[in-house]
């Protein structure tokens, strides 16, 4: 039997229909709000691909059942992060670095580092290779992503 559930999803209060609590949060964003920023790349947590801000701190999608999360979880996606007019800093310099090739990784990339900005504001390059490390990118654009990283760094 179908459930509604409430969710707070880039500032605005939504609610979708589910029919089991299990569903991860992922599909539910993509499915059934259409936001394309977090993507399904493993399923499994790890790869990155599906990375959101889940009340600041970022969190694998595929990961999280929709039945998991509280109506008052801040869930931001790389859609709620900034905009075209005025992208958030992170999403400034990945275009000013030119630090995305097939795309793919490239919103895990920029929802993690926007998290680990936020709790390291000047970190060295070792720091975001680790704070990224987790993060899978096939494509080799790891020199640039980095330096992406390192100019929204020293931009805030």
């Amino acid at each position: 039997m179908p459930q509604s559930v409430t969710l707070n999803v880039n500032g605005k209060t939504v609610s979708i229909e589910i029919d089991d609590p299990d569903m991860p949060l992922l599909y539910a964003l993509r499915n059934d709000l259409g936001l394309k920023g977090p993507r399904f790349g493993c399923g499994m947590g790890q790869c990155g691909a599906c990375t959101v801000l889940i009340d600041g701190s970022s969190a694998r999608s595929c990961s999280i059942s929709v039945g998991a999360l509280d109506a008052t979880a801040e869930i931001t996606t790389l859609e709620g992060l900034g905009t075209p007019e005025n992208p958030h800093p992170i999403q400034a310099a990945f275009i000013e670095e030119q630090a995305v090739q097939c795309g793919y990784c490239v919103n895990g990339m920029i929802m993690e580092a926007a998290s680990f900005l936020k709790e390291n504001s000047k970190p060295t390059e070792e720091e975001i290779r680790a704070a990224l490390d987790n993060n899978i990118c096939r494509c080799g654009t790891h020199t640039r992503i980095i330096r992406a990283v390192k100019r929204a760094s020293e931009a805030a």
